[in-house]
């Protein structure tokens, strides 16, 4: 056996471990602090948001915007629950700080800050099953709905979202590939 074969493939072996070493530490530097603080991967589970969205799809979440700038009427964003901090939902902002939300029926009236009232049309959604509520959103506080009104957990029944749940919004639908889509459900109310 030559000892120099042996000292090289030993040196080049030694050398492939600390390269992959180095890579390993710049790719958790890089992709780590995007992962917490710019974007983040979720999957849709539940028909809460039918047939905006569908169980399985994958979401790319946009962290950033909200620290530069407030949700919009219309927004769709992913949310920690606030009973329960462990669990994700995605749901549409429909109600805006400081706004009284009433719903009657099918009709959801907004009463702004300004004193202006705005009824919502909502041509996203499917099948309407609400009853009358009335809830006025504090300053740090949203109302948000699910497109699947019959089947959503939302603001209806746990009361207003407070903004510090909020995780980003829906900025780019992945799956199915036939479905991708840029601020997928996207929805302007001219606020």
């Amino acid at each position: 056996m030559d000892p120099k074969k042996t000292e090289t493939e030993k040196n080049k072996n030694d050398w492939s471990l600390v390269e992959f070493i180095k890579f390993a530490i710049i790719t958790l530097i890089v992709v780590i602090p995007i992962r917490m603080y710019v974007a983040q991967p979720f999957v849709v589970n539940g028909a809460s948001m039918s047939p905006t969205f569908e169980t399985g799809q994958y979401i790319v979440v946009d962290q950033l915007t909200y620290h530069l700038t407030d949700p919009s009427r219309g927004d769709v964003i992913v949310f920690r629950f606030p009973q329960d901090t462990s669990k994700f939902f995605i749901k549409r902002v429909v109600g805006l700080p400081g706004e009284t939300i009433q719903i009657s029926g099918e009709k959801i009236t907004i009463l702004k800050k300004d004193g202006s009232e705005v009824i919502l049309d909502e041509p996203y959604i499917k099948l309407r099953k609400d009853s009358f509520t009335e809830t006025k959103l504090n300053d740090d506080e949203y109302f948000v709905m699910g497109d699947n009104r019959s089947a959503s957990l939302d603001s209806r029944i746990w009361g207003p979202l407070g903004e510090e749940y909020i995780i980003g919004r829906a900025y780019i639908r992945l799956l199915p590939a036939s479905k991708i889509d840029f601020l997928p459900g996207e929805f302007d109310f001219n606020n």
